[in-house]
């Protein structure tokens, strides 16, 4: 009993702290107590905690997707939610030319020498576009090497046409079809693996959109002449890299994630208007690193699984007869 009263009498004098405090007014002194309440939650700053949003979103998903049968009509309600703002988005970007010409303008009045933003745009697209190509051409072709042990650049040939038709839509899920088709007849990949890793690819990984959120929110603390602490950045990769993930395969849709990146370490989402007019033409080679990463990937996992999982019905038709699939070569002892 003593020690369960010594608890409570620990956790009241942590929850309220007294603090006595002496004055002294004339010949008299004057004792004043002054409570002070713990503040667990900084309420001042009106900041919302988008990374936490995020990672609780992220959480809320997979344990949702556990539920089975049980959370299908939550699934189902977020799935129209997103469909629904996708909808809402593309009918903004018919007239986004116009709202953008105002805002634009808006900021060149507001500045005293427009040439200095108009380099900094170049700067950051240029920054853009070399961090895509170093990505794109080293960084991924490197780690299909290191996992398949096989010539990434002729992979990457064999999937040529689904990257023109990216370049082209500047959407993922637009690019499917074409990817898969890149995939199984140019690169033999399993019919089955493919089918798995590019829809799933498609709406994940977000490999290229992830890079250019990242860029563009330094570009926009720079313009803002605000230095960005290691924290900071650390911030603003794990916020991109969650938002990219709930970015949808559809032109430009990185803008959307984009102010929850630049909410999530206190930059002015109204800047982001300014990353607007060379925006349409980064997303195209955006896109086309995300499609060649989903590729890869299905590449690595065709490596990794082809070999364990059981022959199709048309390859069975073709052992059968003597035939040797295709990608296989005949071991057949002579």
């Amino acid at each position: 009993y003593r020690t369960r009263e010594k608890i409570v009498e620990r956790e009241v004098q942590v929850t309220l702290t007294v603090n006595m405090t002496n004055t002294t007014e004339g010949n008299e002194t004057v004792i004043t107590e002054i409570q002070k309440f713990p503040e667990l939650i900084d309420v001042g700053t009106g900041k919302p905690n988008v990374l936490g949003i995020v990672m609780f979103a992220i959480l809320f998903g997979v344990m949702l997707g556990r539920m089975g049968e049980r959370g299908k009509p939550i699934l189902e309600f977020c799935d129209c939610l997103v469909e629904v703002t996708m909808k809402l988005f593309t009918v903004f970007l018919w007239y986004s030319p116009v709202g953008i010409a105002f805002l634009i303008a808006a900021k060149i009045v507001g500045m005293e020498d427009f040439t200095v933003l108009l380099g900094k745009v170049g700067m950051y697209f240029i920054t853009v576009l070399i961090g895509l190509a170093i990505h794109g051409s080293i960084v991924l072709p490197f780690l299909y090497f290191i996992t398949v042990r096989k010539n990434p650049y002729t992979f990457i040939y064999g999937i040529s046409q689904a990257l023109a038709t990216a370049f082209g839509t500047s959407s993922s899920s637009a690019t499917m079809p074409v990817t898969l088709r890149c995939l199984e007849h140019n690169n033999h990949v399993d019919t089955r693996v493919a089918s798995f890793v590019i829809p799933v690819g498609a709406t994940i990984n977000m490999d290229g959109t992830a890079l250019y959120e990242a860029v563009a929110a330094l570009f926009i603390a720079q313009v803002n002449n605000r230095d960005m602490n290691f924290g900071q950045i650390i911030t603003i990769s794990i916020t991109a890299t969650a938002a990219s993930v709930g970015a949808a395969g559809v032109p430009q849709a990185g803008l959307v994630t984009m102010v929850i990146v630049l909410a999530a370490v206190g930059l002015p989402i109204d800047d982001v208007t300014l990353i607007l007019v060379v925006d349409w033409f980064l997303d195209r080679f955006r896109t086309m690193t995300n499609v060649m990463g989903d590729s890869l990937g299905a590449g690595i996992v065709n490596h990794y699984s082809v070999d364990e999982m059981p022959p199709l019905e048309h390859e069975m038709h073709d052992l059968d007869s003597g035939k040797v699939p295709n990608g296989q070569q005949d071991t057949t002892p002579v």
